[in-house]
This record gives structure tokens, sequence and C-alpha cells, in this order.
């Protein structure tokens, strides 16, 4: 393991030079502010998260703002981030906070953890940053570096690995200017000791990095053993009425993109069809299907048919609940899927 006050003091004074200190969540640095910086930095990438996050805090600039939104527009503004369960999540914990915490964010490192979507290492880095306490974190860069400094076997999600990696990064966190030091490890990882081509010429702790002396630092940290991404398929209808509204329904607030407005799906072509001659009482007077496209999720691929179908004419129905809406490109805020996103971008333009 490394000297403790060695490799701190390296890596803050790395920082005071080549460390990023212009990005949104920066500037004003609240906990709130860094709470949802967190949360959006989560599998997504810094430059992807900028612009979303301003966007974000503009509409919702305090907890109660975030709190009293309906979900519909937080996942409006999460339309395109992916990964929809954090900004339920975090809409959810905002409620929590109003209730139990008096719209303020909780300090205590127990409290912060109960909040939903937030784990151990996101807690201690909100409050790392927020109120210079000294908390120990473990992100996806901090991972990296201690992996490759360290020399450290294994994908770093399993269980042993993780355990290993937490000793060392407790024995490395300081005693003082926690803040300036999360920052900093989480720059490291970001900037200099990277995924793939890492500045190792750069790096304030190289010269005792064990995978840079072993000649394994492209090698570490292992990659996650890879097994075989199921494969799945479906028919969406788009189905545009008179008024070139879309028929879009509500998914379940769990599982696959949950709570977000998504167009109806069916096994086949032919079931969308009879479910618009039972519903409607009639047929579509036009009908094409669309180029297929394919997304990824962390835990399968989803093939999709779009079967795009038009009346001309007015349709009769009397929608029941809260499942269903007639959606207006530019006139309608809700939460939409990337894919049906794209399919809305492709039927307006």
């Amino acid at each position: 393991m490394p000297n403790k006050l060695s490799f701190a003091d390296r890596v803050l004074e790395w920082a005071q030079q080549h460390g990023r200190k212009q990005l949104p969540w920066q500037q004003q640095r609240t906990a709130y502010r860094v709470w949802v910086s967190e949360i959006m930095l989560q599998q997504t990438q810094v430059d992807t998260v900028i612009p979303y996050f301003e966007k974000f805090m503009r509409s919702f600039p305090s907890i109660e703002a975030l709190a009293n939104a309906q979900q519909d527009e937080v996942l409006h503004h999460w339309s395109g981030l992916g990964y929809y369960a954090r900004a339920r999540n975090l809409h959810k914990a905002a409620q929590i906070i109003c209730d139990k915490h008096q719209g303020e964010f909780p300090v205590n490192i127990e409290e912060v953890v109960e909040l939903p979507g937030i784990g151990r290492s996101t807690a201690g880095a909100i409050l790392s940053l927020s109120q210079n306490q000294r908390h120990t974190i473990l992100d996806g860069n901090v991972k990296r570096v201690l992996a490759r400094h360290c020399a450290i076997e294994g994908w770093p999600g399993a269980a042993k690995t993780e355990k290993q990696l937490w000793a060392i990064a407790e024995q490395c966190t300081p005693a003082t200017n926690n803040a300036n030091y999360t920052q900093a490890m989480m720059d490291l990882g970001a900037t200099c000791c990277t995924r793939t081509k890492p500045h190792c010429h750069e790096c304030p702790v190289s010269q005792d990095c064990l995978a840079l002396t072993n000649g394994q630092q492209h090698e570490l940290p292992h990659a996650k053993p890879k097994k075989q991404i199921p494969e799945r398929s479906t028919v969406m209808l788009v189905l545009q009425n008179h008024q070139q509204q879309l028929l879009m329904q509500r998914r379940p607030n769990h599982g696959v993109w949950g709570g977000l407005w998504s167009f109806p799906e069916f096994e086949s072509e032919q079931h969308g069809l009879d479910w618009c001659l039972h519903t409607f009482q009639s047929q579509p007077e036009s009908r094409q299907t669309l180029s297929k496209l394919t997304h990824t999720f962390s835990h399968f691929r989803l093939h999709i048919t779009p079967i795009s179908v038009r009346y001309s004419t007015p349709i009769h129905w009397v929608m029941e609940g809260e499942e269903w809406v007639w959606y207006k490109h530019g006139t309608s805020q809700a939460g939409l899927a990337a894919p049906v996103n794209q399919l809305v971008k492709l039927l307006v333009n």
C-alpha cells in the first residue's frame, strides 16, 4: 500500500496546477448542486452532463423546487441522459429531504446513505466536496487509479477486489483538506490515469506505481468478465391521429424506461393492427415500416421495429387513467426514452 501522506500530498500538488476548477457544479458549491452532479455523472461523461446539469439547475434551483415538481417534468429534463432510475430516485430523495430534514440536505453520512439512489461512495463525495468532511470515495476513476498504483488484480466490481480497494482508499485519504483531495482523485482518474492511453509521464504518483513498474498499466484494472448479452425484439406502434399527435403510453415506474412515455409495444405488426381495430373500431388509413433501431441496455440489447400508422379522420377513444397521452412535439413536456425521442424527431423533420 502507498504511504498515505506521500500519496495524498503528491495528488494535491498535481491538482493545484492540473485539476479541473471550472465545472459548473464547482461554482456555488452546495450539497444540493454536488448531489445532482454526482448522480448525473454516474455512468455518464462530464461533457454530456454539463448541459443537462445547467438546464436542471435553472428549472429546479433548490431541493424544494425539485421535490414539488411532477415526475414527468423531472424525467423530461433527464431525457437522453439514460439510466432513468437515477432521476426517479433523485426526485423521491428530494421529497424525503423536505419531509424529514426540512428541505436541508443532511450532513450526517448515515442519513445520506439512507436516501434512495445514494451509496457509500456517492454519499462520501457529496459530504466531502460540499462540507469538507473526511470521507473516503471509491468511484470508477478512483478505483482505476488505486488498482493501477497498487497492482490490484481482478475486476474492481467484484466484492473481494472492491474490499481491497476500499481499504487502500481509506489509507490514502488525508485527515484534512478532504474536499480538495476528493476532487483531485476524481480529476486524476478522469484526465491523467485514463481508461485507455493513460498519461503516466504526467502522473504525480507514477514513481511508485506498481502497474507502471510491471508494465501492466494498460491491463489494470481488469475488465468485467464478459457474458453474452441477451437479444430481445419488439414492435413499436407509432400511431398518429388527424391532428398529428402521437399516441404515447406511460411505462411502469420499475424496469426499462421506468416512468417514461413510449410508443405502445406489441409482439408483431399484426398484433398492433388488431389492437387498432379493437380500440378505434377502424384500421388506420396508412401504415409504413420504418428503419429498425437497436438500443443497448446494460443487461440486454433491444431491437425495435417501428410501424408508423396514421388516421386522417378523427378517431374516438375515451382514455382512462394517466397511462395514455396524445403527444405533440414542441408543445408537450414529457420524459421520452432516447429511441422514442429519435423516432419523434424523425417524424416531425
